[in-house]
Parts: C-alpha cells; sequence; structure tokens
C-alpha cells in the first residue's frame, strides 16, 4: 500500500484503487476475525472428516451453570453420550463442584477466557494471556491439571490472540456446527439446524445455559442413538491432548 501510495503520488494516478483495496483488506480482515472456520488469523480445529468411526462431537460453551449444566450432564449419562465444556473461569471459581461432576463422568474440559467480556476481542495481548492463565490456573488448583483446549469467546480471533495462546499452549477449537441456540429462534429450528446435514467428524456448538437448549439436546441425543453416532470428547474425535 506504501509503494502505491508512492506511485500515485509521484505519476499523479488516481488514489481510488489504493483507498478500495484498503477498503476490501479491512472488510476481509474483519469478518476473517469473527469468522472462526475461516482460519484468518488462527488455524483451529473444526470437524474431522477423515475418521472412520461414526463419531461426532458436542460442544458446551459458557458454563458450568448452576441450574443447566446438571440438566446437561443428567442427560448425557441417560444416554451414554460424551461432551466437551468450554468453561469461563470465573464460573469454576463460583461453581468449582459442578466443574468437578463434568469431569468426573468422563467428559472434557477445556479453556473459555476468564470473564467472557464482551470485548474480549479488543484486549490487549498481555490482558488475554492473563486471562487464559487464570482460567487454567483455577482449574488445575480444582483437579490438578492444566488444560489444552481452547475456544476463543465468540468464537473472535486476531494477532493479539494468536500470540497468547502459542506462547500459552494451547490448542485453538471451533465447530463447523453452529446451532444458534442462544438466539430466539425455536428449539425446533434449532434442532434441524443441527441435524438438517450432521455428519461423521462434525463438532457442534451448543451453550449450557437455558432450558431451550436442553430441550434441543435430548431430541439431538435421540437423534444420535436413531443414527447410530456416537458422541464423544474433542480430543477423542480428533485424537489430542486435553490436558498438561
Amino acid at each position: 500500500m506504501l509503494v502505491s501510495l508512492f506511485t500515485s503520488y509521484y505519476y499523479k494516478w488516481s488514489l481510488w484503487p489504493l483507498i478500495i483495496l484498503v477498503i476490501i483488506w479491512f472488510l476481509i480482515t474483519t469478518a476473517g476475525s469473527f469468522f472462526i472456520k475461516w482460519n484468518y488469523h488462527i488455524k483451529s480445529l473444526h470437524s474431522n472428516k477423515i475418521i472412520k468411526e461414526n463419531r461426532i462431537a458436542i460442544t458446551f460453551d459458557d458454563g458450568p451453570h448452576p441450574e443447566f449444566t446438571p440438566k446437561v450432564l443428567e442427560l448425557l449419562k441417560k444416554y451414554n453420550a460424551k461432551a466437551t465444556f468450554f468453561c469461563v473461569g470465573k464460573h469454576i471459581d463460583a461453581y468449582p463442584n459442578i466443574f468437578k461432576e463434568i469431569i468426573n463422568q468422563g467428559h472434557t474440559v477445556g479453556n473459555h477466557t476468564y470473564t467472557h467480556a464482551n470485548n474480549f476481542g479488543f484486549f490487549k495481548t498481555k490482558k488475554v494471556i492473563d486471562e487464559l492463565q487464570k482460567t487454567n490456573a483455577v482449574a488445575k488448583q480444582i483437579e490438578g491439571f492444566t488444560m489444552q483446549l481452547y475456544r476463543p469467546a465468540f468464537g473472535v480471533t486476531n494477532p493479539r490472540i494468536k500470540k497468547a495462546i502459542k506462547l500459552i499452549g494451547l490448542q485453538p477449537i471451533g465447530w463447523n456446527i453452529r446451532s444458534l441456540d442462544t438466539t430466539s429462534r425455536t428449539h425446533k429450528m434449532i434442532f434441524n439446524r443441527i441435524t438438517k446435514k450432521l455428519s461423521k467428524g462434525d463438532v457442534i456448538l451448543l451453550h449450557d445455559t437455558s432450558l431451550k437448549t436442553i430441550t434441543v439436546l435430548e431430541r439431538l441425543l435421540l437423534f444420535l442413538q436413531q443414527q447410530n453416532m456416537e458422541s464423544v470428547t474433542i480430543d477423542s474425535l480428533f485424537n489430542i491432548k486435553a490436558y498438561a
């Protein structure tokens, strides 16, 4: 862009091509920051289509929740399914017994920042590092291990977050099926969105924070049973380590 600017000035060319280029770059970079599946800033694991077994991974963000996480655990146990919970550090702090129960029942837990702040995407690198390290420290104090899986808050990525997770040694995990269970959509619409093209190796994003998700989850688990599909943890789906 600097070369184009200099050339335009020296040869008296129009600046419009340069302006258009800058606008296009800005729009692509902004979209790449919000759409984790693009792998624009960070290469995340979104699905495993080379897996031989008929397996998928259900993931939950934003818990543990005192009311809804136990209901999720009950359903998973009822249908003999495993899942991955990307937990917010301050919620682990507030509900350590629920966090323990997630692990006791054979599910996997991952780092989902400490505060899940709405402006997390604007945090400086040091603050991102502090958030992730604080969440890992809380989990280690309770269970004695260091979480290695990371789900970006809101799915937002940028160069600062990339630098932070590389320094800490976290594996970013995305998804290829976004349920949109935190929107105003009905549980029927959410269920149909998830199951419409569900196939082996898929990663489903849900949130253990509402009654609507509980309703969707039971229908989903029954659907998986009928389709002879197995819900496994993220580390099992991708054959990676969840803890250090």
